[in-house]
């Protein structure tokens, strides 16, 4: 996988950090169907925060407290939408130009252009990126500590000349991108701090197919998403005999994340040297699970739990037959006859 598409996956960090970031993504296609040429979308702590399309020709706000905007800004929405009317222009302009370096005319092009900031709220540091794909790879990057243009693809030289040489437009990329950009960050989630602010601690189970298969320890309904999860023996963290899982969203806007202990490796005398934990941004205390044979959730029955009810199932059966049977011979010896239904004459 390529460095720009990298930065699309959402992926876990470990909890040392309390970092907030905002990112905007700018696709401009042509030839591609059922598609808008131009599509604008705004994240802040990977959460959509605006979007924008060449055919609604307009910036709308994705989430309720983004309406809280205007209170200090009345005319935000409408800028939006006009600088991002600029900028479907300039996509059309930018792909017409990378087609003439790569000598194409037709077919099914994308260029997507990809921006924004980190900003860590304990520490203070900034980090920012500005990055452009053509076609699925990378097409130039802007290295922020340097302040000059990356090409990756020869195709992209000239682009990086030109920029590298107009030292106006760098100096208003560096203050944007270490200035502007962390203000309106701060901004955004002091608007939607219910949400992006917020902490949920996570439920931790024990999980286990079989008696041969790995303890998973399954961590779920945690937010933020910056967070880490491991097994570790005697304090210290296993890298060994253990398997981590991704991290993957709830659909009630939380995350979960997993890591498998290699069972069959665990001596039974070494259990209580095992546990897992659980670290999440802005928590001080860890969340500490012990390998308790108690606690774990499994799906599997051992041989006494499934014989204890066959035979009481079977003892059951025993005593209504034998019930059956001696009802029926005590009626035969009697001579008696059922007595008739209600509704016959």
């Amino acid at each position: 996988m390529n460095i720009f598409f990298v930065l699309f996956v959402l992926g876990a960090q470990r909890a040392a950090a309390v970092t907030h970031t905002m990112k905007y993504f700018f696709t401009s296609s042509s030839g591609v169907t059922n598609l808008p040429e131009f599509v604008a979308v705004g994240y802040v702590n990977d959460v959509l925060i605006s979007h924008y399309d060449s055919n609604t020709k307009r910036a709308k706000p994705k989430q309720d407290w983004m309406e809280k905007v205007t209170t200090d800004d009345p005319q935000y929405w409408k800028r939006e939408t006009q600088t991002n009317k600029g900028n479907q222009q300039l996509g059309k302009h930018n792909i017409e130009t990378v087609k003439s370096r790569f000598n194409q005319t037709g077919g099914v092009h994308i260029v997507q252009r990809m921006l924004g900031c980190e900003w860590d709220d304990e520490t203070g540091h900034v980090n920012a990126f500005k990055q452009y794909g053509y076609d699925g790879e990378d097409f130039i990057s802007l290295d922020m500590k340097t302040l000059t243009w990356i090409a990756p693809n020869p195709q992209a030289v000239i682009t990086k000349h030109k920029w590298d040489n107009d030292h106006a437009f760098t100096a208003g990329q560096n203050h944007y991108y270490t200035q502007e950009c962390p203000e309106w960050l701060k901004k955004y989630l002091n608007y939607g701090r219910s949400q992006l602010l917020r902490t949920d601690l996570p439920s931790v189970f024990l999980l286990q197919k079989s008696p041969s298969s790995p303890v998973c320890c399954h961590a779920t309904g945690f937010y933020p998403d910056k967070a880490d999860i491991f097994w570790r023996k005697d304090g210290q963290q296993l890298f060994e005999d253990v398997d981590h899982g991704e991290l993957l969203p709830n659909n009630d806007g939380t995350f979960q994340m997993s890591v498998d202990l290699n069972f069959p490796s665990v001596k039974p005398e070494d259990w209580d040297k095992y546990e897992c934990v659980f670290q999440l941004a802005g928590v001080k205390d860890d969340i500490i699970t012990k390998l308790d044979k108690d606690a774990i959730w499994t799906n599997h029955e051992t041989p006494s739990d499934v014989l204890v009810p066959v035979i009481v199932t079977v003892v059951l059966l025993a005593l209504v037959l034998a019930a059956v049977v001696g009802f029926i011979v005590y009626k035969k010896k009697k001579g008696a006859k059922c007595p008739p239904s209600p509704d016959s004459s």
